[in-house]
């Protein structure tokens, strides 16, 4: 379903809408594709992550780790806590936030409610969301798998987006919550969408479907063939973080 029908003239379409965001998304190499998979997943453990534990992963040194660690592709991206340990990485929380993400029955949070459409295709696990409806407090709830969506509750549900500012993902994880993440919600329909929207201008809408399509773009600009290539930390390396 689309809300092809329902869109204001100034709505972006998902074709409009990538053409304005992709020239601000980062560029990761290879070697940083790889290392970022390996910190969302090992961050699916539940657990903040360490230069240590990051180094076994990508089986190198430590001091290769907290190199990639500083390298602008991974750090805008990171936030970490006092003892240095990273506990949130491009949209997925160890944390509470405002969006749960429940991944082989581990309590994770996202940013905002798109990462909980592309973090499942990134972990190549089935994800259980639960966010709050921001204006009406009622739970939307979806099953995410790295293919698509499952289930939602209720099946009115959309996703609010704005548009992307120049360099939005240039500086800092604070930066993209401020400035994105904290417009990107789910809503249990469009009725209650607007009421919010009244009070944040500028904000539209995408269906489920749409901000999906949008996800599975993203992951492939950002990481290609990396997702499904051998030793990426995935498969059965994830399996046995979870054993």
């Amino acid at each position: 379903m689309t809300l092809a029908n329902q869109r204001t003239p100034t709505d972006p379409t998902i074709d409009e809408y990538w053409a304005a965001l992709a020239p601000h998304l980062p560029h990761f190499a290879p070697d940083k594709q790889r290392a970022a998979i390996v910190i969302y997943r090992e961050l699916a453990k539940g657990r903040p992550v360490d230069d240590v534990e990051l180094a076994a992963a990508l089986k190198i040194s430590p001091a290769e780790a907290r190199g990639l660690l500083e390298r602008d592709s991974i750090k805008a991206f990171a936030y970490a806590d006092e003892q240095g340990r990273v506990v949130g990485f491009g949209g997925l929380a160890t944390t509470p936030m405002h969006h749960r993400f429940d991944v082989d029955g581990c309590a994770l949070w996202t940013w905002c409610a798109w990462d909980s459409l592309f973090i499942p295709e990134i972990l190549d696990r089935r994800a259980h969301v639960v966010s709050p409806d921001p204006e009406s407090g009622a739970p939307i709830r979806l099953v995410v798998t790295p293919a698509g969506i499952e289930s939602a509750d209720p099946a009115s549900a959309v996703v609010s987006f704005a548009r992307p500012e120049a360099n939005i993902f240039a500086s800092s994880a604070e930066n993209v919550m401020a400035r994105l993440c904290h417009f990107v919600f789910f809503f249990a329909s469009r009725r209650s969408y607007e009421r919010w929207a009244n009070k944040h201008p500028g904000t539209f809408l995408f269906s489920l479907d749409e901000a999906f399509a949008l996800a599975r773009r993203m992951n492939a600009r950002n990481f290609g063939s990396a997702l499904s290539a051998p030793g990426n930390g995935g498969g059965d390396a994830f399996s046995r973080g979870h054993a």
